[in-house]
């Protein structure tokens, strides 16, 4: 399985949100994260760049 860990930039700050994400939905400035559990989040940003190799999805604060 490629579950991700996703990190939220602000500036040079960096801030994991969730852990062992399986889910990334995209509906306007909202991402919809769902981990592989079911546990779910929602955050305001956008998606900056996912990286399979490193099992990280960046995302830039709004």
């Amino acid at each position: 399985m490629c579950e991700l860990n996703v990190i939220m930039l602000r500036g040079e700050e960096r801030e994991q949100v969730m852990e062992s994400v399986a889910k990334i939905v995209v509906e306007g400035d909202l991402i919809k994260l769902t981990g592989i559990l079911g546990e779910k989040m929602t955050v305001t940003g956008s998606i900056k760049e996912i990286n399979f190799s490193s099992g990280e999805a960046l995302l830039l604060a709004k």
